[in-house]
């Protein structure tokens, strides 16, 4: 959870979680819609059905135990190399090198290292020195004081550098270089695209549609979307064989991912009472569709519908 998100913000997420599944077993055997409302609202949903699956594997390849070992470890979903080795080191005790981003922070100001960590080579580098730095015993404490001095003291911006216990040979200190290490990520334009998401309503009820288990919010219950332009009552006609009594465009929103920025226009359509419904589609209120794992702007546009 704390991977691209704040401790803050994480926090109520982790405790309702935790109550929910408090061991293995109760997380592998849930339900992905389950374990997907419980992260809903936190984005990077991936990060979820990983967790779900990283839970069934340990259940079915380990007899419920969980690796020791960094490989082991990192060979199980959604887990990198950092990760692993923190778990490794945290949990079992392994000497093996962490590089989170507080740690490659600390570690370039540190070693005057240049360029930013993103970078393969300059990600390479970082890697060597914090695997050259390792100590031969109480890796649990090196590992833990190398995050929460990254957190805590040498912080991206206004570094304390007067309390830090690696200020007198931090090349960054030395040379008054603390501002510009490490580089900041090269600035780049988002792609911008847009799309119609629609509110269909039938007798009190919306349609909420599964997304497919791969991709932007993957197996998430969405809106339908359509391209801009599209008329919404001859999609719903043409698609699904509904028939649109009226409709009424809302106000329009953006919502940005790591790669593109989205923006939406949604669209309100009251139908003429459905005779049937398509596979891989739900009717709910839309109080109780609060309650489905929704991506954060459906769950935006379904909390407004539910005057919540």
């Amino acid at each position: 959870m704390l991977q691209q998100t704040q401790v803050a913000t994480v926090i109520p997420y982790f405790e309702r979680f935790v109550a929910r599944f408090p061991d293995l077993p109760a997380l592998a055997t849930a339900h992905e819609d389950e374990v997907l409302s419980l992260w809903s609202g936190l984005g990077y949903y991936s990060r979820a059905r990983n967790l779900h699956a990283a839970a069934r594997t340990i259940i079915h390849l380990h007899e419920g135990k969980f690796p020791a070992e960094p490989d082991a470890i990192e060979r199980l979903p959604g887990v990198g190399r950092s990760t692993a080795a923190a778990v490794a080191a945290l949990a079992f005790g392994q000497r093996c090198a962490i590089l989170d981003g507080n740690v490659k922070r600390v570690l370039a100001r540190h070693g005057g290292v240049t360029g930013w960590p993103g970078d393969n080579k300059v990600e390479t580098e970082l890697w060597q020195r914090a695997e050259a730095l390792l100590p031969t015993r109480n890796i649990e404490a090196y590992t833990q004081g190398m995050m929460d001095l990254g957190a805590l003291v040498c912080t991206r911006g206004q570094p304390a550098c007067a309390d830090c216990p690696l200020k007198d040979d931090c090349s960054a200190r030395i040379q008054n270089r603390t501002a510009d290490l490490p580089a900041p990520r090269p600035k780049r334009v988002l792609p911008e695209r847009r799309v119609q998401m629609l509110l269909l309503l039938d007798r009190g009820e919306l349609m909420l549609e599964k997304r497919p288990a791969r991709g932007i919010w993957g197996g998430m219950w969405s809106l339908p979307e359509i391209p801009p332009g599209v008329d919404p009552a001859s999609h719903c006609h043409a698609h699904f064989g509904f028939t649109a009594r009226a409709q009424l465009t809302l106000n329009d929103f953006s919502h940005s991912f790591t790669h593109f920025r989205l923006h939406i226009q949604p669209v309100q359509v009251q139908l003429a009472p459905r005779r049937t419904s398509p596979p891989g589609q739900i009717w709910l209120h839309p109080a109780d569709a609060l309650d489905a794992a929704l991506p954060a702007p459906v769950r935006k546009l379904v909390t407004q519908l539910a005057g919540v």
